[in-house]
């Protein structure tokens, strides 16, 4: 019988942020994949375990995942750890899952830390519809292709980003989104020197041009603004009112309808259109 792969999130700072259901899991557990075997082994002695370390990482997932799978159809129990957060959340997790799947091994998540949540939850910016883009490309072009197919998102977005790309990356958001849309750039978040400025995309560029960034970035960056919808007139309502006559329908019920469907006053309506009758 097949051995069971369990995504366990490792602390993205503080220590303390691990759980005893985490802890319990790699305790018991026969061999853990991760993204930084030192990173791992770090966290394995502060709790105190010794396990088998494998690598698997952005550059070796194919044969990575075939050594974790291989291991897994062999009965053996597996837990899978990034350097921080959680698992397969913008990570190459998501190949080794898939992989599972497709082979009928059971994947089990373990609730844990996020940097994107935490970031979302502390933005002050909505949170009840949320995209979550990444890390954006170093290429400078795709970079800002990507950011122009968000100009009409309408749900807040949220965005990875390194100290030394933060500055560039801030230029071309206030390009594509505009100088005015709200910003919430949370640093170096559950460690010591956590902080979280909430400001413009206008403001952030101006700040961090004079003060170097330190630390990586949570970027949640305000949606667009629906647009607002044109007022409909009277004019317009008399024309759906004629539709509605031509298809058989009374000039009361017409009226009706249509101050109902446009959200017209019903008696101004309905004296225009006996005028117009």
């Amino acid at each position: 019988m097949a051995g069971t792969l369990y995504l366990v999130p490792t602390p993205i700072g503080n220590l303390g942020d691990i759980s005893r259901r985490m802890a319990e899991t790699l305790g018991e557990v026969d061999f853990i994949a991760a993204e930084d075997t030192r990173v791992t082994l770090k966290l394995l002695n502060h709790l105190g375990l010794k396990k088998p370390l494998l690598s698997y990482y952005r550059h070796n997932t194919q044969a990575g995942g075939q050594a974790v799978l291989e291991r897994l159809l062999a009965g053996e129990s597996c837990a899978l750890v990034t350097d921080a957060g959680t698992p397969v959340v913008s990570d190459p997790g998501e190949e080794l899952v898939a992989l599972c799947a497709q082979n009928g091994v059971e994947v089990v998540s373990i609730p844990g830390p996020c940097a994107l949540v935490t970031a979302l939850t502390v933005s002050g910016l909505p949170t009840g519809r949320f995209t979550f883009e990444g890390f954006l490309a170093m290429n400078k072009k795709n970079r800002r292709a990507h950011l122009e197919s968000l100009a009409g998102e309408q749900r807040t977005m949220i965005f990875y980003e390194a100290p030394h790309k933060l500055c560039a990356t801030l230029e071309d958001l206030a390009a594509a989104f505009g100088p005015d849309r709200r910003i919430s750039l949370c640093r170096e978040l559950t460690k010591l020197h956590e902080e979280v400025r909430r400001t413009t995309l206008g403001q952030a560029v101006r700040w961090y041009a004079g003060n170097p960034p330190r630390g990586e970035f949570v970027l949640v960056v305000e949606g667009a603004s629906q647009p607002e919808e044109a007022e409909v007139t009277l004019e317009q309502g008399l024309l759906r009112v004629a539709q509605l006559r031509e298809g058989g329908s009374s000039l009361r019920d017409a009226v009706k309808q249509t101050a109902k469907e446009l959200g017209l006053p019903k008696n101004e309506l309905y004296a225009l259109a006996l005028e117009e009758d």
